[in-house]
């Protein structure tokens, strides 16, 4: 099974041919090629597939989808390995 996670992109920049961006996903931060998605800036919401921004979301349906992971316990699993 496949899962996309949506994050906020903090900054981007160029690197060469790539745009790269770091990107929120709730507690935790990770660098995120924003390749597929060029209309992506700072302050919006990205779904992240193994370091890839897939597509762009609102801000309404990233809440949503964090508190339906949150439910499922996949913020607590993270927060875990982090310790």
């Amino acid at each position: 099974m496949c899962l996309a996670v949506p994050g906020k992109v903090l900054e981007s920049h160029d690197d060469g041919p790539n745009r790269i961006a770091k990107v929120a996903f709730g507690g935790v931060t990770r660098q995120v090629l924003l390749d597929f998605v060029p209309e992506a800036g700072v302050g919006d919401y990205v779904m992240v597939h193994v370091g890839f921004a897939i597509s762009k979301i609102d801000e309404a349906e990233a809440k949503r989808t964090y508190a339906l992971l949150e439910e499922m316990g996949a913020f607590s699993e993270v927060e875990e390995e982090q310790a």
